[in-house]
């Protein structure tokens, strides 16, 4: 079939194919399996439309034909999906060799891309699946034509929070909530020519939000120069095709622990950008910290964070990574990093140092299997002279809005707080600008309810008196610093008792 279909019907028929793997395959490994056949057919069905295209222009000359179609990506004889779909026997046997002479005759954009999904097992995958498979994706022609990059690259994005819902606990890992994503691209306001940068970028969606901020500002998005680092293989493999599928022409994603080894570099020094976003994992516990001492890419200018907790080495990274002029950054942190006492000295250079531009509060619920609030820290290498010696900050707990056990920011939330943001101005109950000194006089402690006290409406009646909901709002007012406090608590003690199993199975060994 080679009609135009909507997003809708191309969702639908994107996820018929996690339905065929029902049963077989876990909903975490759905995309290891999915993501390379979509990537696989739309190269064939691309390459072949510019063959045909080529092929009109030149009046039947095939060679000619067949270069042009090789412009795009090289696919090799035998390599075609429909030399795949043809197999009529060892199915999974022939789609890896496919898929590896793709990759080889492809250096640089395409090595490595599909991944390493084990297509030979039969017992996962028996050839009556992988057919089906086939069959399935051969319903729909995904040429430029039927489908454009940004559509297709809409359905992906589609997939990979569909793939997160099912896969549960494992979903943060590689799906970050779109709508606080495009807050924060928004308010960095990323610019034609720029270079964005996601140190552990996931499936690219970050990266992909400033492509799409570019473009609806009608920007020249080509010119854009995207880079990430992914420690999962697969997931890393994803974001390469997710850029591909979204017309990206100049980007890198590379594999790797960005801490132990940081992929993007120039002679002695990390390579800077001007953008850079991210979404660090929580608080980690298992990283090289003795290394990071003596870090010689000089990430550890603020000091050495400890063991339990390497926010602050992602921190660092990030703030090394900055240009010196343009650079700009805005990271997805717990509360704690605002306020965690084994964290203050590192916490002080950082105010101190202020390069702080400005600390958002997001209400609960915005994350996968977690109730907890999150923060945005925005900092700035080089601040415009009316925010230096100050730090913006934004309480926005209630800036968030629930849905069938969803939540999310609407564009009414992200509106006000963008607005707050740009103003750079004291809002009562919702925005407070502190100096550097005021902070130093709360021990360089960050936490937003220090600064941003709530609103409470005056009584009618009485000035000296309250009414229920007035005193309601004050309790909440006074608690919520200490709750947030409290998870903190919570989650290091969480972190002792696993540090203690770990132990007690080194000492069983």
């Amino acid at each position: 079939m080679t009609e135009r279909m909507t997003q809708q019907e191309l969702e639908s028929y994107l996820w018929g194919a996690a339905v065929i793997l029902r049963g077989l395959v876990d909903a975490g490994d759905y995309k290891q399996f999915v993501f390379p056949l979509i990537f696989f057919k739309r190269l064939s069905d691309v390459w072949d439309e510019d063959h045909a295209s080529a092929l009109a222009d030149s009046k039947g000359d095939v060679a000619y034909a067949t270069a042009t179609a090789n412009d795009r990506f090289v696919i090799p004889e035998g390599a075609h999906w429909k030399d795949v779909r043809g197999a009529a026997k060892d199915v999974g046997k022939k789609l890896q060799s496919a898929l590896r002479a793709i990759e080889a005759t492809n250096p640089g954009r395409l090595d490595g891309i599909f991944g390493d999904a084990a297509w030979t097992n039969k017992e996962r995958l028996p050839d009556v699946t992988l057919k089906n498979l086939l069959e399935h994706f051969s319903g729909h022609t995904l040429s430029l034509a039927n489908v454009p990059e940004d559509e297709l690259g809409n359905g992906y994005e589609f997939l990979i929070k569909k793939f997160a819902d099912d896969s549960g606990h494992t979903a943060q890992e590689f799906y970050t909530n779109r709508t606080v994503v495009h807050l924060m691209v928004q308010m960095l306001d990323p610019k034609p020519g720029e270079s964005i940068y996601d140190p552990t970028c996931g499936t690219g969606g970050m990266l992909i939000s400033a492509l799409t901020e570019v473009k609806r500002k009608r920007g020249e998005h080509r010119t854009l120069k995207l880079f990430g680092q992914e420690r999962n293989h697969m997931t890393a493999s994803i974001a390469r095709m997710n850029l591909v599928l979204h017309g990206v022409e100049d980007s890198e994603v590379a594999r790797g622990d960005t801490l132990a080894s940081p992929a993007f570099h120039e002679a002695d020094r990390l390579k800077t950008f001007d953008v850079v976003l991210a979404n660090p994992p929580y608080s980690i516990k298992q990283w090289n910290r003795e290394a990071w001492t003596t870090d010689p890419w000089g990430r550890n200018f603020l000091g050495t964070p400890p063991q339990g907790r390497a926010d602050y080495a992602f921190f660092q990274h990030i703030l090394k990574s900055m240009d010196a002029k343009s650079g700009r950054c805005a990271i997805l942190f717990p509360h704690g990093v605002l306020f965690r006492k084994e964290e203050a000295e590192l916490r002080k250079k950082l105010v101190e140092a202020d390069l702080v531009d400005c600390v958002l509060g997001l209400g609960p619920n915005l994350f996968y299997n977690s109730p907890m609030e999150a923060c945005v820290v925005f900092c700035r290498a080089k601040k415009p002279p009316k925010k230096r010696g100050k730090v913006l900050l934004i309480d926005a707990v209630n800036e968030v809005a629930r849905e069938r056990a969803t939540s999310f920011l609407r564009p009414e939330h992200q509106q006000r707080i963008e607005a707050a943001y740009a103003a750079f101005a004291d809002e009562e109950g919702f925005a407070k600008v502190a100096t550097l000194e005021e902070i130093a006089a709360q021990g360089f402690s960050l936490s937003i309810p220090l600064y941003v006290k709530r609103q409470s409406a005056s009584s009618p009646t009485a000035s000296d008196a309250r009414t229920l909901s007035e005193a309601w709002v004050a309790w909440e007012d006074s608690g919520r610093a200490f709750w947030i406090e409290m998870d903190t608590v919570v989650d290091m003690l969480d972190g002792l008792v696993a540090d203690e199993r770990e132990l007690a199975e080194v000492a069983d060994v």
